[in-house]
């Protein structure tokens, strides 16, 4: 498969394409800095230099891929981020594809359908007050998705650990908050290509986490 990746040098993003090239896919990676790509990675994949933002740097990185991933994670310097880039990468998918999204949203964002326990649904509430303009980002990106004609799906991890990829199956659905509060970035990164691979959970936001010890 010809995969789009944005945020591939991130903490989470270098385990996406670390999990994208170790199952043979063709990956193109969205970069601002390609230094940050060591050279073996930076030979094994395409490289387009841009912002996530930037129509230009994203109709290359489309083009002629079969899907595109996201690994973008949050950042305080630009709380509507995600927002703007789901709005660029919407008007160009719409246009001449792909079809396929998968992203990372988080595990604080309510969507139809959910069926949080008592205990999440006061730490969303915590976090949706609490979390200023990055956290308002990530309902504003799912509503632009969701209004959308194209086959998305976003992610909502728990918090985000360090560690190696677990060897059991993950704790993943639809609207139900999972028993775990952690997923490793290693687990997400590969639950990310899962997602492509399986097409897993198409138009939902799925929650997903490292199961417990």
């Amino acid at each position: 498969m010809k995969l789009a990746l944005i945020g591939a040098t991130g903490r989470t993003g270098t385990h996406v394409l670390a999990a994208a090239l170790g199952r043979g896919h063709d990956v193109t990676a969205l970069v601002r800095d390609p230094d940050k790509l060591d050279s073996r990675t930076r030979a094994a994949v395409r490289v387009v230099v841009g912002d996530a933002t930037e129509p230009e740097a994203l109709t290359d990185l489309l083009t002629g891929v079969d899907a595109v991933v996201s690994a973008l994670g949050p950042t305080s310097k630009e709380g509507d981020l995600h927002t703007r880039t789901a709005d660029a990468l919407i008007a160009i998918m719409a246009r001449t594809g792909p079809r396929r999204f998968v992203g990372v949203s988080g595990a604080g964002i309510d969507v139809p359908g959910d069926r949080k326990s008592a205990a999440n649904k006061v730490i969303s509430a915590l976090i949706q007050l609490l979390g200023g303009a990055v956290v308002k980002d990530k309902p504003a990106e799912y509503a632009a998705w969701a209004a959308s004609d194209l086959d998305w799906t976003l992610v909502r991890p728990p918090r985000l650990v360090d560690g190696p990829a677990s060897t059991r199956p993950l704790e993943h659905d639809a609207h139900r908050s999972t028993r775990s509060t952690k997923i490793t970035r290693a687990d997400l990164g590969g639950f990310l290509i899962d997602v492509v691979e399986r097409d897993l959970h198409p138009r939902q936001a799925p929650f997903v986490a490292t199961p417990r010890a």
